[in-house]
């Protein structure tokens, strides 16, 4: 069986494990994705670990490093995830985990995030050992658990307990990145991160005075509360653009031939899809209120209320957004944080992005190779505490048509074939040189 055709195999396979992590309310199949990508990579003589963080959340970790790769460097970390979002049934057009081949695409929660990366890391990396083919370099192999819920119980976990695992390596490659943006049938654009914002998501709490509710209240937390979230939700953040953002809108520019306004950024790249909100949610740091709690009765003035933001925030801009939010709130409400990660960032050069632009161009003459900064976050937060170097490099070529980032986390999420096919030969290719 060739890559190619393997690749799907594997990936359907991994999305009918359904790895849903419920945050909070814990995850379920973790381990059972570990033990199966544990025995693929066994089969073709790789041995790998399996570390639980805690019972069944799984990570596995190999170390590929086979006669004819240059020992004498630093491995490559090469890192994903098996854990994904839920998914609600019936909202999708197909069992979100019976990975459906549909009209040429892979249907199924987590087709692109990230369980797409995982089959074409699974199917090169075997055909590769079976044939006899080494890297240029040592890999190592970490496939983790919990990514969607910050990584405490995987990559966290991983970086804090078992630091020397990954300690020898200085460069990684993971999600989101690689994937194309058509232009025009001559040009597409393809996106690897260099960095990623920042993540502090915060509960804010209002205390007032409990009460009946037919009577006048001055001290009511729900209106304290519902002001203060209004004014995080509504405000404007200053532009604070980094250089990977800069190198992108430059090369739009030049793509496109325009001028990008900033503050019309999202207006003006609205005919590239979603792509364009998230390039607006990059311009600057964002905070958003998604939860409300208060209350238990319609008659009672509760005595507190609270609600969730979700903060993201520029490299470098992290004291300017806490500031920023306690002034916002003002003297009646508080924030407490739930869970915050630094901000990762690192320059678009050296031989690793060579190594990625070549390996694009020779499966795609139009291809030309941008940095862009990822408005959520991934694994490469906690490698990068230990020094390594992360680039978000999934190689996708994808049809023009297809709103790729609307995908992530969303209903009917599905990867086309003949992209996963193309980011095998990518990948291949990129094993030779990087």
């Amino acid at each position: 069986m060739s890559t190619t055709e393997e690749v799907v195999g594997l990936c359907t396979d991994l999305i009918r494990f359904d790895t849903s992590n419920f945050g909070p309310d814990g995850s379920k199949g973790e381990r059972e994705a570990a033990e199966y990508v544990a025995e693929k990579l066994s089969e073709v003589g790789i041995e790998s670990q399996l570390f639980e963080s805690e019972h069944r959340r799984a990570s596995v970790v190999a170390h590929w490093e086979p006669p004819g790769c240059d020992a004498s460097l630093p491995p490559l970390l090469v890192h994903a995830h098996t854990d994904v979002v839920p998914a609600v049934a019936e909202d999708w057009q197909v069992d979100p985990f019976a990975g459906e081949v549909i009209d040429g695409y892979i249907w199924g929660r987590g087709a692109v995030d990230m369980k797409d990366f995982d089959a074409m890391v699974l199917a090169v990396v075997r055909d590769r050992a079976r044939t006899g083919r080494a890297p240029r370099r040592p890999i190592r192999l970490v496939f983790t658990a919990d990514e969607e819920a910050g990584g405490y119980f995987g990559s966290i976990w991983l970086a804090e307990q078992h630091p020397e695992l990954i300690a020898d390596c200085s460069e990684a490659i993971g999600e989101v990145g690689g994937f194309s943006l058509t232009i025009r049938d001559d040009l597409r654009l393809y996106l690897v991160q260099t960095a990623e914002k920042g993540m502090a998501w915060l509960r804010l709490v209002a205390d007032g005075q409990a009460g009946h509710g037919s009577m006048r209240n001055d001290n009511n937390a729900v209106t304290d509360l519902a002001k203060a979230a209004a004014r995080v939700g509504e405000y404007r953040w200053p532009d604070r653009i980094r250089p990977a953002q800069q190198q992108f809108l430059d090369a739009l520019e030049d793509a496109l031939g325009i001028q990008i306004n900033n503050d019309t950024v999202e207006d003006t790249l609205a005919g590239l899809g979603s792509i364009s909100r998230m390039i607006g949610a990059t311009m600057g740091n964002t905070a958003n209120p998604t939860m409300l709690q208060a209350g238990y009765k319609v008659n009672v003035i509760p005595g507190h209320a609270s609600a969730g933001i979700d903060g993201r925030f520029i490299p470098g801009c992290d004291d300017e957004f806490f500031t920023t939010i306690q002034e916002l709130l003002g003297d009646k409400v508080r924030y407490e944080v739930v869970h915050d990660d630094i901000a990762v960032e690192t320059e678009f050069s050296g031989a690793l992005v060579e190594a990625m632009r070549t390996s694009l161009v020779a499966e795609d003459e139009h291809a030309r190779v941008v940095p862009y900064l990822l408005s959520a976050g991934t694994d490469a937060k906690a490698w990068s505490k230990l020094g390594v170097r992360c680039f978000g490099f999934n190689p996708l070529k994808l049809p023009p048509e297809l709103d790729f980032t609307a995908l992530f986390h969303g209903v009917d999420e599905r990867v086309p074939i003949e992209g996963l096919e193309f980011g095998c030969r990518v990948f291949d290719h990129f094993l030779d040189q990087a």
